[in-house]
């Protein structure tokens, strides 16, 4: 066959180019360059961000907010509402990138070297003599200073757009009152609430109603698809149990990290300071040498007198007055020559002469505690734990790649994979396609949970890809049954029919009630009959539903009392007695301050908002991909 073709490679190449060429001129270069780059999710200015960018870019997101709030619960951060925000903020730094750009705004040099010399988390990648650590700083950052240096720079410049309208923005008292003094108002009310509860004894359901609500509102008796599954989770403790250490290397580790599992070695010492700074003159050096050689002299005829030596004679003003006792010592603590000196001593010995960069020191050691290091078998238990952590990372990211192809190439089972790296299967019933409530692990996980329900995995019963589903976390899971969504028979849900169509139709009753009341005592107040008064505002609602609230401060001030009708919903309805408004009491100067210039931030937000919206237009910003619904629970904030 093959010989076949060689002989015949030309016609074969010519029939190639007849297939290939009119696929060109029908798709469109464009079409095979983008072929494997991913969709295409957002657009500005011409260039297009794709779904492998956004993901990547919410994927450093999840770990940076992580490493800040190690216990946020997960499915807030894999929630679609978080990956479409994140989209969200990736398409506002593109366009005012380009409006940056498009300004020919720039960072100058000077303020970047003013900015990178006060930044105290730079300083920390100096060396000792100054110098830039570059290799630690890509280590900590994962990338380049001159990466960074062009991140900071597009930054400031971007930020100069934003600052433009935000930071010119400006509110007068009599904008900030008008609208503070609406935001604070307050109204004296008198409600008459009419609870459903109160009317669902006058309702009467036939089953002939109960059989045309359930028709009519099927989708309200709907039993999502559900999944009984088996899954896997691979992450760093899973990976040190993999680990295998032998005693030979506990006991290296325990030999050179002794002083970490005991208490130090501690010192007493006391010291007399002749003061002589590196900088000072030779000639000032010389003298306190000399000073320091003659009170040696002295203490070596009498060491009793050291105390009354120092005290008298000591240039350490913190510890002169104590006969120069500088309490315990442990090393590291003081200077090297010092330090060095003052653990070479006996217990009641006196030094020699010791220079240091500040001068000149004799020095008494007056107490000795030994280090106390425990025996090899009591730390046994911690020192293993403390290796296999040392090697865990490299081992999760073996473990990771072994994990990743034994789930792909074994598709029917997980249990090649447990078996082969120590890992159990758990299990799970009931699983749908969004986290539960409370849910945590791999089942909080929304990338995970859109694995086990696409269709390869639904329909093939296979091993879904290891999915990250946290820092150092991957897990694969496989459906073992699948329940369609479905609508759940009326004998199931008769008594929940019943019980909605009773609060519906009581719901009813009590609106219908509400607006007669309302409409008779509109005519004669007499017989109204309402609660005691009480002050509501926007801050205080005094317990009163926000419907109250909304129509009490909507009615017009120039016209109380007067009454008005909320309708509750399935809260019921209220007729509500506006009797007056009441003035907000003036706040202290400083908080008046303070809510105006809050107000002036607000104006300032919103201009930007402005500003922002039509740099959107103009560099053809949009988002291709649609805007996740809102939850019940975020509408009902």
């Amino acid at each position: 066959m093959f010989d076949s073709f060689r002989k015949h490679h030309k016609i074969v190449m010519f029939f190639l180019f007849l297939l290939i060429i009119p696929s060109f001129v029908l798709f469109g270069v464009d079409r095979y360059q983008g072929m494997g780059q991913g969709e295409m999710v957002a657009r500005v200015a011409g260039a297009d961000i794709t779904r492998p960018e956004w993901d990547a870019q919410h994927r450093n997101e999840v770990d940076r907010i992580r490493q800040q709030a190690p216990n946020i619960d997960a499915a807030l951060l894999d929630s679609d509402a978080a990956r479409y925000a994140t989209l969200e903020r990736m398409v506002r730094e593109r366009v005012l990138a380009a409006a940056a750009a498009k300004s020919n705004m720039t960072v100058s040099e000077e303020r970047l070297a003013r900015m990178f010399a006060a930044d105290p988390g730079l300083a920390s990648f100096r060396t000792a003599d100054g110098k830039f650590d570059r290799e630690t700083f890509m280590r900590a950052t994962g990338r380049t200073p001159e990466q960074y240096e062009a991140s900071v720079r597009a930054d400031l410049a971007t930020q100069q757009v934003s600052l433009g309208v935000s930071g010119t923005a400006f509110a007068t008292p009599a904008q900030a009152a008008a609208t503070l003094d609406a935001f604070y108002d307050r109204r004296e009310v008198q409600v008459a609430l009419f609870k459903p509860a109160d009317f669902a004894a006058k309702v009467n359901v036939s089953d002939a109603d109960l059989q045309a609500f359930y028709k009519d509102h099927s989708a309200q008796f709907q039993q999502a698809e559900q999944a009984n599954v088996q899954y896997l989770v691979l992450d760093l403790e899973s990976a040190k149990k993999n680990i295998a250490v032998s005693e030979a290397d506990l006991r290296s580790y325990y030999d050179q990290n002794a002083g970490r599992f005991g208490s130090k070695e501690e010192r007493r010492a006391s010291h007399i300071l002749i003061a002589a700074p590196a900088s000072a003159p030779a000639a000032e050096r010389e003298q306190a040498r000399k000073k320091a050689d003659q009170l040696l002299a002295e203490l070596r005829k009498a060491p009793n007198t050291f105390a009354d030596l120092a005290r008298k004679n000591s240039q350490d003003p913190g510890s002169a007055a104590q006969g120069g006792d500088l309490d315990i010592v442990t090393r590291g603590a003081m200077v090297k020559p010092f330090e060095d000196v003052v653990f070479t001593l006996k217990k009641g010995e006196i030094s020699n002469v010791v220079e240091t960069e500040f001068g000149y020191h004799i020095i008494l050691v007056t107490d000795i505690k030994p280090a106390i290091v425990p025996p090899f078998d009591k730390v046994r238990a911690t020192i293993e734990n403390d290796v296999r952590s040392q090697q865990a990372t490299q081992e999760f990211a073996k473990a990771a790649e072994a994990f990743t192809d034994l789930v792909y190439q074994q598709p029917d089972s997980l249990q090649p994979t447990a078996d082969k790296l120590g890992l159990k299967i758990q299990t799970a019933d009931h699983v749908g396609r969004t986290p539960a409530a409370g849910a945590t692990g791999a089942l909080a996980s929304r990338n995970f949970l859109n694995a086990l329900f696409a269709p390869d995995t639904l329909e093939r019963k296979h091993n879904t890809e290891a999915i990250e589903i946290g820092a150092n976390q991957l897990a694969s899971g496989r459906v073992v049954q699948f329940s369609p969504a479905r609508t759940l028979p009326f004998d199931e849900v008769k008594d929940k029919v019943r019980t909605q169509l009773i609060a519906e139709r009581a719901a009813a009753l009590a609106r219908a009630e509400g607006e007669a009341k309302l409409a008779a005592w509109k005519t004669d107040a007499a017989g109204a009959s309402f609660g005691a008064p009480v002050t509501v505002s926007r801050l205080e609602t005094q317990s009163q539903p926000i419907g109250v609230i909304d129509v009490a401060l909507r009615a017009d001030g120039s016209k109380l009392p007067a009454l008005v009708g909320a309708d509750l919903g399935a809260q019921g309805y209220a007729v509500v007695r506006v009797i007056k408004s009441v003035p907000r009491t003036p706040p202290p100067a400083d908080m008046a301050k303070q809510e105006n210039e809050q107000f002036a931030q607000a104006i300032g937000a919103a201009e930007t908002m402005a500003y922002y919206n039509l740099l959107k237009d103009r560099f053809k910003a949009e988002i291709l991909v649609p805007k996740p619904a809102e939850s019940a629970l975020a509408a009902g904030r």
